[in-house]
C-alpha cells in the first residue's frame, strides 16, 4: 500500500482514533469510536511520519438505499493536503448508488458542497440537566422486545439499521419502550446521550425522552432536528438547551422514512 492510501480501520486503531480526535479539539469518545469501528465501515490514512493516523472517515450503510458519513477528521499537522477529500471520495465510491447524508459544521460544509452535497435542514445539540416527573407510560425494554422495536424502526426510519439497534442492549445505559415508540440512551465522555427516539407522536416521544433522562447520571444531550420546534421548546422548559447547530446535508435522493417520527438520532455520527 502506498503512503497516504486509505485503508480499513480495526479495533487495533481505537487509541489512534481517540488521539486524532483530541488533536482536533474533540473529546476522545472511545466508547463511541469502538461502536463505529465495529458496526460501520471505518477508513483512515496512516500518518506519513509514522505517528498514528493522518485522517479518518466512517461510512455506515443502512441497507441498499441509505448511508451516513461521519468522523471526517484530519490531523492538524496534515491539514490542507487533500486528505479529507481523498477519504470522502473513497467512502462515496463505497456507498455506491445509496443516498448519503451527513451532519456538517460550517468549517466542513464547503468541502461537502464541492462533492455534491446540499443542505436539507439543520440540527442542534442541546445539553443540560433534565427536570420533570416520570411519565408512567414507558417501561424498560428487554431483548424480547427487539422484534417490535425493529419492525417499528423499519417503518418509521425507513431503512435497515437493525445491526446498530441490536447493539443498544449492550452499548447503552437504558432501552425503553412504549405503545408506538422506543428509546435508548448511552454514556459518552461528559454526558448521557438520549437517542435514538422513534415514536408515532410527540406525546410518546416526550415520555420516552423524559423517562430516559430522569434515569441518567448528570447532564444529558439531545440532538434535535430544527424542524422539531415544539420538542426543542419542551426540552428547554425542562432544563435542556444551549443549542450548538450543524447543517444536515444529503447527496443523491431524499432521506428515507417519516422525519416527523424520528425525534432523536442514535448519535449524529450514525445519522
Amino acid at each position: 500500500m502506498s503512503p497516504m492510501t486509505p485503508r480499513r480501520l480495526t479495533l487495533d486503531d481505537l487509541d489512534d482514533c481517540a488521539r486524532l480526535a483530541k488533536d482536533r479539539g474533540w473529546l476522545p469518545e472511545q466508547h463511541k469510536w469502538r461502536l463505529l469501528l465495529e458496526v460501520s465501515e471505518p477508513y483512515g490514512i496512516d500518518a506519513p511520519d509514522g505517528d498514528g493516523l493522518a485522517a479518518t472517515n466512517i461510512l455506515t450503510c443502512y441497507g441498499d438505499d441509505h448511508a451516513v458519513i461521519s468522523m471526517v477528521l484530519t490531523a492538524s499537522r496534515f491539514g490542507r493536503r487533500g486528505l479529507g477529500r481523498r477519504l470522502m471520495e473513497h467512502v462515496m465510491e463505497r456507498a455506491g448508488d445509496r443516498t448519503v447524508s451527513l451532519y456538517a459544521t460550517e468549517n466542513g460544509r464547503p468541502l461537502y458542497e464541492r462533492l455534491g452535497f446540499h443542505v436539507v435542514g439543520g440540527a442542534a445539540k442541546h445539553t443540560g440537566h433534565f427536570t420533570g416527573e416520570p411519565s408512567g407510560v414507558t417501561r424498560p425494554a428487554t431483548p424480547d422486545d427487539l422484534g417490535t422495536i425493529l419492525a417499528l424502526d423499519a417503518e418509521l426510519f425507513g431503512a435497515d439499521r437493525s445491526a446498530v439497534l441490536r447493539r443498544m442492549f449492550t452499548f447503552g445505559e437504558q432501552v425503553r419502550i412504549a405503545d408506538g415508540g422506543f428509546g435508548h440512551c448511552w454514556r459518552n465522555d461528559d454526558n448521557t446521550v438520549i437517542g435514538p427516539i422513534v415514536a408515532r407522536d410527540e406525546e410518546t416521544a416526550r415520555a420516552l425522552i423524559g423517562d430516559l433522562a430522569l434515569g441518567a447520571d448528570g447532564e444529558v444531550r439531545m440532538d434535535f432536528d430544527l424542524a422539531h420546534e415544539s420538542m426543542i421548546r419542551w426540552a428547554a422548559e425542562h432544563g435542556v438547551g444551549n443549542p450548538w447547530p450543524v447543517s444536515r446535508m444529503v447527496r443523491g435522493g431524499g432521506l428515507p422514512g417519516d422525519p416527523a417520527c424520528q425525534f432523536l438520532p442514535f448519535m449524529q455520527a450514525l445519522g
